[in-house]
């Protein structure tokens, strides 16, 4: 991570969107006294101003104003996939630290570009990945050395909705290819077990004018350990059935979540794991990145790991385009 210099307290942040992701930034900012919400712009006007009204800051009219707001030492980016990499790096040319949720771009190059534009700028560059501070992802990784050598892993998420919403998320090019666009996915596997030598990759989309009805997305990775995993993701209309499962299998035994209730196996055993809760997340992200501003502790997780996972996620959407197998060289 980047040596930086730590601002003067308290840090003045500013919000690029109004959504959920957005209000749980500012509630978390505003309950900590090393931070202050500044500024926010958004995508609607009236929101905008609603949003600002509501958490004290002022409403600016668009993203290009925000960045360069003077008063401002960091920007946070909670809005559509498809333009985080272009404000990200107007707010590191315009030296401030930046804080995006994932992905940091749809484009692994950009994304490259802006860890390389961060290191220059010697400004912090963190991408959000909650799903790493999640109860689910801790319950694996510590329960991971029970099942000895770890050979298959498969996570399925099936999300129906009905009718599905006409949403940014459900529109190609804002959302951008759905692992790209729901890295942690990928991320989840990268971060458990390492490097992927090869990518499979197969999906299918239900078009409906410039938004898709549904789409599922299915693809299997080989890492170099040997470890093969299996990951489905699908959303919309077609589906009617919610699904969030993960399972490892290992030589000595099979860990297995349905939503939030985990097992050990071992053959006729069948041992519980406790699985932490998920609210509170997006403070505690911002809570560790007000430590590392601050104070210099570590963070969670570094540009660099989200960019791995984001390469992995393209290779998915060059085989689903190709219909053949990538050979993936980190």
């Amino acid at each position: 991570m980047t040596q930086i210099n730590t601002p003067s307290l308290p840090i003045r942040a500013g919000l690029v969107g109004t959504g959920f992701a957005a209000k749980l930034r500012a509630e978390a900012l505003q309950s900590d006294s090393r931070s202050r919400l500044v500024a926010v712009s958004g995508h609607t006007p009236e929101k905008t101003q609603e949003f600002a009204r509501n958490h004290e800051a002022i409403a600016l009219d668009s993203w290009q104003q925000l960045v360069e707001h003077p008063d401002l030492d960091l920007v946070i980016i909670c809005t559509i996939n498809r333009d985080h990499g272009a404000i990200a790096q107007a707010a590191l040319e315009a030296g401030k630290h930046v804080v995006v949720e994932y992905p940091l771009s749809l484009d692994p190059v950009e994304a490259e570009s802006l860890i390389a534009l961060a290191e220059a700028q010697g400004k912090l560059l963190h991408v959000e990945h909650i799903e790493l501070l999640g109860g689910l992802h801790q319950a694996l990784r510590q329960a991971l050395p029970e099942i000895g050598n770890p050979f298959y892993a498969r996570y399925i998420t099936i999300m129906p909705q009905h009718p599905a919403p006409r949403r940014w998320t459900y529109h190609p090019e804002q959302f951008g290819f759905p692992f790209s666009g729901a890295l942690s996915r990928i991320q989840r596997f990268t971060d458990l077990f390492g490097n992927v030598t090869t990518v499979s990759c197969q999906s299918r989309f239900w078009e409906a004018a410039d938004y898709y009805k549904a789409c599922l997305c299915t693809t299997q990775l080989r890492f170099t350990n040997n470890l093969i995993a299996e990951v489905t993701y699908g959303k919309g209309e077609v589906f009617w059935q919610g699904l969030r499962n993960f399972e490892v299998h290992g030589e000595q035994g099979t860990l297995v979540f349905e939503g939030d209730q985990g097992s050990l196996i071992r053959g006729e055993e069948r041992i519980p794991i406790e699985v932490g809760g998920r609210r509170g997340l997006f403070g505690k992200d911002t809570g560790m990145v007000l430590d590392y501003l601050v104070e210099g502790k570590p963070l969670y997780v570094s540009a660099t790991a989200s960019l791995y996972a984001l390469k992995v996620a393209d290779a998915a959407r060059q085989s689903a385009d190709m219909g053949e197998a990538i050979a993936f060289w980190p």
